[in-house]
């Protein structure tokens, strides 16, 4: 979408679902985060921006009809992809084919 600042990994484009897969480090996963030490200030700024916008981008995209669904790195594939399915299926019902 023209004025987001970031790239779908994956997209589909007839469900209007965007997968994104985000590194647990540049996106603060609340489980494998962690919390460099060394020039702190910088990175909690980095880090707490890259987050800041990701909420933007979600936003961005719920509003133009978009699923965001995004995974964490650490996420299972198969199970990663059965989530994306069950979006995709989601999005059929709520969307009627194009």
């Amino acid at each position: 979408m023209p004025g987001l600042r970031c790239r779908a990994d994956v997209v589909f484009t007839r469900a209007r679902v965007a997968v994104f897969v985000d590194g647990c480090f540049w996106h603060r996963c609340p489980t494998h985060a962690t919390h460099p030490t060394a020039n702190a200030d910088w990175w909690r700024e980095k880090l707490e921006a890259n987050a800041a916008r990701d909420r933007r981008n979600d936003h961005e995209l719920a509003d133009a009809g978009w699923t965001n669904g995004t995974r964490l790195e650490h996420e299972p594939a198969d199970e990663a992809a059965d989530r994306v399915q069950n979006e995709l299926k989601a999005a059929s019902r709520v969307r009627p084919p194009r």
